[in-house]
């Protein structure tokens, strides 16, 4: 999420020459299919040796080119007057992002969070592949499809640890909820 709005806030506030062309590359990877980008990646994670291990896991998804297009377009309609007071006292661009942008947009920040965390969360088929072997890296989604084979469902043992799975989702939307009612509230204000 830090990668995606500093990209987005670089897109959408500084100015400099192919801004635009970065722009519709990160728009342009939206429509590449991830099956098409699967097996480079894995056999660039197996070059690197981090098959069986979290970072293999974790390093390629950590930028979202979803979230970087999100953030651009939340930022295109930030009030400048706020990033323009602080430059008078001495800001630069990472100043006012850090100062200024980041503590009033805690709604916005709150809702990517959420959808990123559920997006990553629910991540089935790359912590399968590149986990595979570990238990160190084994991701609570591989770990429920280990109740179900060919011959036997463990059905009462996939229920309650798909409940158990579920508890840190409910503490994310429920830590995040009054900055998510935040967010939706100032989206309605104008001026």
């Amino acid at each position: 999420m830090i990668i995606a709005s500093l990209a987005g806030y670089g897109l959408a506030r500084i100015p400099y020459r192919f801004s635009n062309a970065v722009f519709y590359a990160i728009v342009a990877t939206l429509m590449i299919p991830s099956a098409v980008t699967f097996l480079p990646s894995f056999i660039l994670v197996s070059y690197l040796n981090w098959t069986s291990t979290l970072q293999g896991i974790i390093v390629p998804v950590l930028f979202s080119g979803f979230s970087a297009f999100l953030f651009r377009q939340y930022f295109l309609n930030f009030p400048r007057e706020l990033e323009e007071a602080g430059r008078v006292d001495g800001l630069g661009y990472f100043g006012a992002y850090l100062r200024i942008v980041v503590p009033n947009s805690l709604g916005f920040f709150a809702a990517i969070a959420v959808i990123d965390f559920v997006a990553s969360w629910n991540a089935f088929l790359w912590p399968l592949v590149i986990g595979s072997g570990s238990d160190g890296s084994t991701t609570v989604q591989v770990a429920l499809s280990s109740f179900i084979t060919a011959q036997n469902v463990q059905f009462q043992e996939l229920f309650i640890a798909a409940a158990i799975s579920l508890l840190p989702l409910l503490f994310v939307f429920v830590f995040l909820q009054r900055y998510l009612v935040e967010g939706v509230a100032q989206t309605g204000i104008k001026g």
